[in-house]
């Protein structure tokens, strides 16, 4: 699993600042420093890693920028994934999976290693329910490539449904998996 702002040094870098930086950022500094990361996880990772073949999974892709901060943080869908086409360069994710739970469970499940929240997490329920709204959005906008899987039910249900999802892509894709 790659993840997603990080997974390279410059990646890191940026990350730290977006989790545990400054608790107020203006938005689209937040929205540019997400891009950045992703632009450098793009050309030095992922490209060479699909060129090879190589099915990849991420833990957060282009559709959560489109999710946070087009949506929850009102900055416009088209225009935050604008900002990203560079950093894309033509790639979008043939699947985004979305565990749909009540914004409620979510902040309760969060906090962290050392059980405090992340600078994102401590937005609060408000900005988490938007969050949320942002991704069911994008579910309809383009449900050939985002998905809600119904994430209150038992885990291995959802794991399941997660499994044969991922597996119709790679299919999809005209794709096999090794042994």
């Amino acid at each position: 699993m790659i993840r997603e702002p990080g997974a390279t040094p410059a990646g890191e870098a940026i990350r730290e600042v977006l989790l545990h930086g400054p608790s107020h950022m203006a938005p689209w500094t937040e929205t540019l420093l997400y891009a950045a990361a992703r632009a450098e996880l793009v050309q030095t990772v992922l490209l060479p890693e699909l060129d090879a073949g190589r099915v990849l999974v991420l833990d957060r892709f282009v559709d959560s920028s489109l999710a946070y901060q087009g949506f929850a943080r009102r900055l416009g869908v088209d225009e935050v994934l604008a900002v990203n086409e560079s950093a894309l360069q033509g790639r979008l994710p043939d699947l985004t999976l979305v565990i749909d739970v009540d914004p409620v469970v979510g902040l309760a499940r969060a906090g962290g290693e050392e059980g405090r929240a992340d600078r994102i997490e401590a937005e609060g329920l408000e900005f988490q329910q938007r969050v949320a709204a942002g991704f069911a959005a994008l579910a309809r906008r383009w449900p050939e490539r985002v998905r809600l899987v119904d994430g209150f039910r038992a885990v291995e249900l959802v794991a399941a449904d997660v499994e044969a999802a991922s597996l119709e892509a790679v299919a999809d894709a005209g794709l096999r998996l090794g042994a």
